[in-house]
Parts: structure tokens; sequence; C-alpha cells
């Protein structure tokens, strides 16, 4: 059996996302400047924190500011009664980013699917090296799997996230499995071109089949593990309370891993998703080849595909909910 990590319709569409991704690059997503080398680390974080905040709208109708276990959240809801509530958490390499920049998407996701999505302001390095962030999620957890059925009439949680949030949704679902022993209230993970070995897989280092353009590079990826974990060895950021990838994984629910073939993450997701499949977990696995990191800014026919298998797999963990009558 030849192993084909994409289908027939995506290849067909491989040249066309190919030109998306340069057209972009070329024009607004190309426009800013790089990081000048030589920045302190705090300089450095300071200026990325300043380019993510651009993605960060100042409000958006239907999503609002909540403070859980004093960890700020955004939260959108849906106009109808919620079947679940999507624990949601943003990207930023665990250095820079805000829930804030989900919003748009955090809003259609709840409208589409019914769903109550709680997007969590988690602690940041340096400031806040591990456990800060993970700290913060598995409070936000803990509280939501005490009180979402008097706060929005439902039990059922999913967890998700992009890049560094993938790394969050999957330390925090392993925290509800073994710390707070609900695991069966979660739906789904919904995890997108996440980091799940902070010690460096062969792609983070820059061993990849091949040179297509990403928007991620080694050094960023190193420098987000020694903000996040300073003074911490390869080995020792290996550890399974890191890095999920080298966790039990056993008694997981459903998974969605995503992620572009171009990205400098891709053997974190294909390591997980293996490893999940080997653990008996049911997982659903998106390759987009040629796609960089943060695929889902390059509108294409091969993003398209993405959100239609995104969609029909919330569609399917939902499918059982029923809301209530109220």
């Amino acid at each position: 059996m030849t192993l084909r990590l994409w289908p027939d319709e995506l290849e067909a569409v491989r040249d066309e996302a190919r030109v998306a991704v340069g057209a972009m690059l070329r024009g607004a997503l190309g426009a800013a400047p790089p990081i000048p080398p030589g920045l302190s680390p705090e300089a450095r974080v300071a200026e990325q924190r300043a380019r993510m905040a651009a993605f960060m709208p100042d409000d958006t109708p239907g999503v609002a500011d909540r403070e859980i276990e004093g960890v700020p959240c955004r939260i959108a809801t849906p106009d109808g009664p919620a079947k679940a509530v999507y624990v949601h958490f943003h990207g930023g390499g665990m250095v820079s980013g805000g829930a804030r920049m989900s919003d748009v998407a955090n809003r259609t996701l709840a409208q589409t699917h019914g769903l109550v999505v709680v997007s969590v302001d988690y602690r940041l390095a340096p400031e806040h090296p591990w456990p800060a962030g993970p700290d913060d999620g598995v409070s936000v957890a803990a509280w939501l799997l005490d009180h979402c059925d008097s706060e929005w009439g439902t039990d059922a949680l999913l967890v998700g996230g992009e890049s560094a949030g993938a790394y969050m949704a999957a330390v925090v679902l392993m925290a509800i499995r073994d710390e707070l022993d609900a695991v069966d209230r979660v739906l789904g993970a919904n995890l997108v071109f996440g980091l799940f070995d902070w010690g460096r897989s062969p792609s983070a280092r820059g061993a990849r089949s091949g040179d297509a353009i990403d928007l991620l590079d080694p050094e960023e990826i190193a420098f987000y593990a020694d903000a996040f974990l300073p003074g911490c060895t390869d080995e020792e950021r290996r550890h399974p309370t890191i890095s999920p990838v080298y966790a039990d994984l056993r008694e997981l629910p459903p998974a969605l891993l995503s992620v572009g073939s171009a990205d400098h993450l891709l053997d974190d997701t294909l390591l997980m998703a293996t490893r999940l499949a080997a653990a008996g977990c049911e997982v659903d696995l998106f390759v987009a080849p040629d796609m960089p990191h943060g695929f889902m800014a390059f509108p294409s026919a091969m993003v398209d595909a993405w959100e239609k298998r995104t969609e029909a797999w919330f569609s399917r963990r939902l499918a059982a909910v029923e809301p209530p009558l109220r």
C-alpha cells in the first residue's frame, strides 16, 4: 500500500495554491519588513507583539470579554441554544498573540455550529514561562466543566487552537483526562498546525522534504522554545508533561489535525497524528501540499477544501448532541 498524505482533489489545486501564496507574500503579507537581526530577546518579543496586534480587531459584535478564574477570555455565543462549549487557544509561539485576533472566526464558528466559544488569553513568555500558560488553560477548563451546564445549558466541550494554540489545546486536553477526570465530556480536539515537540522535530530544525516558502523558520522556533522553556535542554523539553507528542495518548477523544506540507511544524503534526492513531484514537488528518504555516491566510481552493473538511468534522462531533429545550 502506498501512503499518501493528500488526495487527488488537493493535488489538482496545488499549483493554484502556490500562486495564491506567492501573490499574498508579494502583497499585503509581504509588505512588513522582517524582524531585524541582533535584537535582544525582549526587543524581539516586543516587535512580534506589535505586529500581531495589527490582527486584533477593537471589537466584534457577538463577542465579549469575560474573566474566568482570573484569566481573561473572549466569549462568542450562538443566537440559539448551545450544543457545546469550544475551548479555543490562540497562536503566537507562546510569546505573542491574543484571543481577540480570533474573534471573527470564533463568532462564525459559534453561529454555524451552535457553540459557545471561549477563547483563552493565557499568560505569555518570557514574562510567564512554562507552566504558566498551560496552567491558565487548565484553570479555565476546570471552571467550564463545573459551570458550563448552568451557564449555557450544555455539559459538552471541544478543545482546539492554531499553532501554539494547538499545543495549548493538547496539553489542556490531557489535563482534563489526567487531573480533572472528565475526558468523557470532551467531544473532540481541533489541532491546527500545532507545535507538539518543544525539543524541535526534524522539520522544525529545517530538515524538510522541499523548499516551498514558509512563514516560520527554524531560528524563530528555537527562539520560542528558549522563551517558553528557558534554561532547558532539548531532552528536558521533551518531557511528556511539556511536549504532548511524547505523552500517553490513550483514551483521548477524536481529533482533527491540519497542517501544510511546507510548514516547519509538519513533522509535529505527522508524529502526533500517527501516535494518536497508534494509541487507538480516532484521527482525521488534513495535509495541504505546499502550504505554509498559517495557510488559512491564503484564499484558495486548498483553503476552501480545508474549511469544508473542518466544518464536516465539527458537524460529526456535534451530531449526537441535542440542544436544550429552552
